[in-house]
């Protein structure tokens, strides 16, 4: 049997013509009886076969005795049974040619060792079989316009769920009952429902993408728990852009440890949930905080083009002083700035009859609330080259009289600009209304602040890393043969020398003062053997060097067998970074910009992209640093050569789509920032080969 992938898997899991339903219970009050009773009460037009071998009928409707006795085999099969019949059902679906079998069970790799095996025989023999498997551990699918409620959870009894073209994918299978309720009350629609389990088989990924031409499907919210199968959400992302269907997700995770690495600091530096943060902006995928955010975050992000041109800028009309402070409060700690109008924005203004002050807002609360007054503003705003949107924060009027502030709002919708609305008092009617025109609009300052903050954050997709299947451990090179390969690169280096430790001083290419340390891909962290001499002044103080470096070496190293010392010349500059390089079992590709020094992990100070970045993309990352500021000739200080710095991010990254390197990591620390014009300079690299 092969395997069902694409738009036939789409049509399987959401659209099938037939569902089973194995172990289905009598009760409809049971999570093994609600999908029955979901269905019917659905309108579901498609066959519905209930499977219970103990039953003749089920909730007053024939039962068969197994799969095999079905009239037909089913595209979709729903296994509602205990966790020990799982695999026996997984396998009559796989003898028959079922195309997708959901399983409701948990008890498998969140379980221990004993789950672990058991997952690990399902995921078996979906690969031999071609049998695709949704879970375990999922609530079922839903797609409203069909009435498909092949579901367990007990928020589907609501009567009337809402077709329209949000397509939710989580983790959770209790965030989709959420989801929806909280998506009702703002008259959301949804094309579908999916919770993705713990994806044994059918990854969030996999099934977004198979369901990308659908033309129902407007927009995806995610709910993630964790970054799973890295490289499908990749694929969906990517293609999810070029087709201009946004993405929003909510990620939990943001307090986790950071993932220690055996070899480098960037792990430490980075952390799992960083990663995760980085691989979503840089797929364009807009990340929130929070939960009502989700909800409301998708219609902004679709006004938002991927183009490549960050919007930054937002203008600020009001009709109330107070909630516009709390908007321009909140996008202020997202690191949103609200612009002030300019002056020829304000001389339209009072060229058209409305009293406009220079301030961070343009507040209409003593013209009074009426339409002609918020429609003329709207217009003038949104020709104002200064805004990338335009926001309307209205007050007690949205409530009681929608048609002063909220109806032009509606009608200003058409402008090219994006614009949207924030409604101070709890307005349920103008909310509906503003949804239903299309209108991005929010319900509290907190949410709109965090849905303009992730979506401004959301970055183009560039270029794609070469695949590559990470290998669970690597062997370090040594430091020489960490410098063949930042040379081949372009990533500048301090000139070195390999000498013999047994042998005698060398004659060197450079002046003292010099640096002497151990050479060897057995030794990766050179400093906790003794095994690095700093201010060699002389030939005798070189011989000295040496001497001291083979008793370190005989007293903390004794099994490793290392000749050979380099020799550098000591260097310094104005500041020191760390430029990182990491192949994530998930996100794939990542590098990351540190401050150099004792602080690095102490402030994580630092930045991250996925790898390859371009230029432009290194002078951001260099930005984002805050250590780095004063190289920029801040306050008379020294400027540091930041140029030459990004050039150096820039081709470090480039290990991405080396396909002949296999790094898993790599690390330059330090890396010197010289003064404006003299560059940068690698003194220490450290390389980790799969």
């Amino acid at each position: 049997m092969q395997a069902t992938v694409g738009p036939e898997l789409a049509r399987a899991l959401l659209n099938p013509r037939s569902v089973a339903l194995v172990g289905v219970s009598d009760d409809p009050a049971k999570t093994g009886g609600r999908p029955l009773q979901y269905l019917r009460k659905a309108g579901f037009e498609g066959a519905v076969y209930p499977v219970n071998p103990n039953r003749a009928t089920v909730q007053g409707e024939r039962a068969y005795v197994d799969l095999a006795s079905l009239p037909e085999v089913p595209d979709h099969v729903f296994v509602l049974s205990p966790t020990d019949s799982v695999l026996g059902a997984a396998s009559e679906c796989a003898r028959l040619g079922v195309k997708v079998m959901t399983v409701l069970a948990s008890g498998f790799s969140e379980s221990g060792s004993q789950g672990a095996a058991r997952e690990q025989e399902l995921r078996a023999l979906a690969r031999s079989t071609g049998l695709r498997i949704l879970g375990p551990s999922s609530l079922g699918v839903v797609r409203p316009a069909t009435g498909l409620r092949l579901t367990a959870n007990a928020a589907f009894a609501e009567p009337d769920l809402r077709s329209g073209g949000v397509f939710v994918a989580s983790h959770s299978g209790s965030m989709i009952g959420a989801l929806v309720s909280r998506g009702m009350a703002r008259g959301l629609g949804f094309a579908g429902l999916v919770s993705v389990g713990s994806e044994s088989d059918l990854s969030m990924g996999e099934i977004c993408l198979s369901t990308l031409d659908d033309p129902a499907i407007e927009g995806y919210l995610l709910f993630l728990e964790s970054l799973r199968h890295g490289e499908r959400l990749r694929e969906f992302a990517l293609a999810a852009a070029r087709r201009g269907k946004p993405v929003v997700a909510y990620k939990l995770g943001r307090s986790a440890a950071a993932a220690e690495m055996a070899a480098t600091h960037t792990g430490a530096l980075a952390g799992e949930d960083d990663i995760a943060d980085a691989f979503l902006k840089d797929l364009g995928i807009a990340r929130v905080e929070t939960l009502a955010a989700l909800l409301e975050a998708l219609p902004l992000a679709g006004r938002f083009a991927l183009d490549g041109a960050a919007p930054r800028r937002v203008g600020v009309v009001t009709t109330t002083g107070g909630g516009a402070a709390m908007a321009v409060d909140q996008l202020g700690v997202r690191g949103v700035v609200v612009e002030p109008a300019s002056a020829e924005t304000l001389t339209r203004l009072r060229d058209a009859g409305i009293s406009a002050h220079p301030g961070r807002v343009l507040d209409l609360t003593l013209a009074g609330t009426r339409y002609d007054v918020m429609k003329t503003a709207l217009d003038v705003l949104l020709e104002a080259p200064e805004f990338d949107l335009v926001l309307a924060v209205v007050g007690s009027s949205a409530r009681f009289q929608p048609h002063l502030a909220v109806k032009p709002i509606i009608d200003s919708l058409q402008h090219g600009k994006p614009l949207a609305a924030m409604l101070v008092p709890d307005a349920p009617q103008a909310l509906a209304q503003l949804t239903e025109a299309g209108v991005p609009c929010f319900a509290g300052p907190e949410a709109c602040a965090d849905a303009i903050a992730s979506v401004f954050a959301r970055r183009m997709p560039g270029v794609q890393p070469v695949a590559s299947s990470p290998a669970a451990s690597g062997r370090s090179l040594s430091e020489a043969q960490a410098y063949t390969l930042l040379d081949r690169l372009g990533v500048p280096r301090a000139p070195a020398v390999i000498a013999s430790l047994s042998g005698e001083v060398p004659e060197l290419p450079f002046g003292y003062p010099v640096a002497a340390k151990v050479c060897s891909e057995h030794i990766p962290h050179k400093t906790e053997v003794g095994g690095v001499v700093l201010g060699i002044e002389g030939d005798a103080a070189l011989a000295d060097a040496f001497a001291t470096l083979r008793a370190n070496l005989a007293e903390r190293a004794p099994g490793i067998e290392c000749d050979e010392v380099l020799l550098q010349p000591m260097r310094s500059g104005l500041a020191e970074v760390l430029v990182g390089y990491r192949r994530d079992a998930d996100a794939g590709p990542i590098i990351l910009l540190a401050a150099g020094g004792i602080w690095a992990e102490v402030a994580r100070d630092r930045s991250i992209r996925l790898a390859p970045v371009s230029v432009d993309t290194a002078r951001d990352m260099i930005e984002e640093v805050r250590m780095l500021k004063p190289l920029s000739g801040l306050r008379g200080k020294s400027r540091g050569d930041l140029e030459a710095l990004a050039q150096a991010i820039s081709a470090l990254s480039r290990l991405a789509v080396l396909p002949d390197a296999a790094v898993l990591e790599a690390e330059v620390n330090p890396l010197l920032v010289m003064p404006q014009g003299q560059g940068v300079v690698a003194v220490d690299a450290l390389v980790v080969q799969g």
